[in-house]
């Protein structure tokens, strides 16, 4: 029944100590075994999804930067691309700049920040990506983005976001995908439109996906997909438009789906 699988990486697909275990590696070889397109749906950089695809084996196109970018596994191959409009983000660094706040930003799959400072490097270390520090910063507002994150407090990114929704309208995507990121991409740069895209690249219906994920970036993938599943794990607010609810990200959440919906080897 069901065709395709899009998987979000972090709380969902890897476990806590930032893992795959051998058993969901083995339940998702044996779903592509029986021809189901399995991808990856990420918030993070194709540098760092890909050596997560690389460790599964896949050689399909995964969904990175929140969907703004999809690009084939093995040979790189960009297929879809939405950067985020140029007037936008030269207006975000601006707020950023004047609020003091840690800005990051993507161009052609490097991570660029103002200045090296404990934000960037925790960040680095838990994406497993480096960083380059750019003297002038605000030169690259004018450079065709991937993706723009903000790093701070929970409670300050949620007033940021409202802040930013309201100066800038329509014209970008906002999003969390942990309490302290807060990810800003093109309008057409989320997973929705990113699996929307991959399905028909693929010639398969959207009722036959399936979508997992944790946060509430993974939100529009769930809504568009056949099968929406929330992490045991995730936010309240993913699990109520959910259509089902898996197990954690330590307890092989991902595997009891792929078993359950695609091998039937569960109920």
């Amino acid at each position: 029944m069901y065709t395709m699988l899009a998987i979000d990486i972090d709380d969902t697909l890897i476990t806590d100590r930032k893992e795959i275990t051998e058993g969901t590696k083995q339940a998702l070889a044996a779903a592509v075994a029986q021809g189901v397109k399995v991808t990856l749906a990420t918030g993070r950089m194709y540098a760092s999804a890909k050596q997560l695809a690389d460790q599964l084996g896949l050689n399909v196109p995964i969904i990175t930067y929140q969907g703004a970018l999809v690009k084939n596994a093995i040979d790189g191959h960009v297929l879809y691309e939405r950067t985020v409009p140029e007037d936008a983000a030269k207006r975000i660094f601006d707020y950023c700049e004047t609020n003091g706040l840690h800005l990051q930003t993507y161009l052609d799959d490097v991570l660029y920040v103002k200045e090296d400072n404990e934000k960037a490097k925790a960040y680095a270390q838990l994406s497993n990506i480096p960083y380059t520090v750019h003297p002038d910063f605000r030169e690259l507002a004018s450079k065709p983005s991937t993706k723009l994150l903000l790093i701070d407090d929970p409670a300050r990114l949620d007033e940021v976001a409202l802040e930013l929704r309201s100066l800038l309208g329509a014209a970008v995507h906002i999003t969390k995908s942990k309490p302290h990121f807060l990810e800003i991409m093109h309008p057409e740069g989320t997973k929705g439109h990113a699996l929307t895209y991959l399905a028909e690249h693929f010639g398969l219906e959207l009722s036959g996906a399936i979508a997992i994920g944790d946060s509430w970036n993974d939100r529009e993938m769930l809504e568009v997909a056949g099968l929406g599943v929330a992490m045991g794990n995730a936010v309240e607010s993913l699990k109520d438009i959910a259509d089902y609810v898996t197990y954690g990200n330590n307890e092989e959440g991902v595997k009891h789906v792929v078993e359950k919906y695609i091998l039937q080897t569960v109920s």
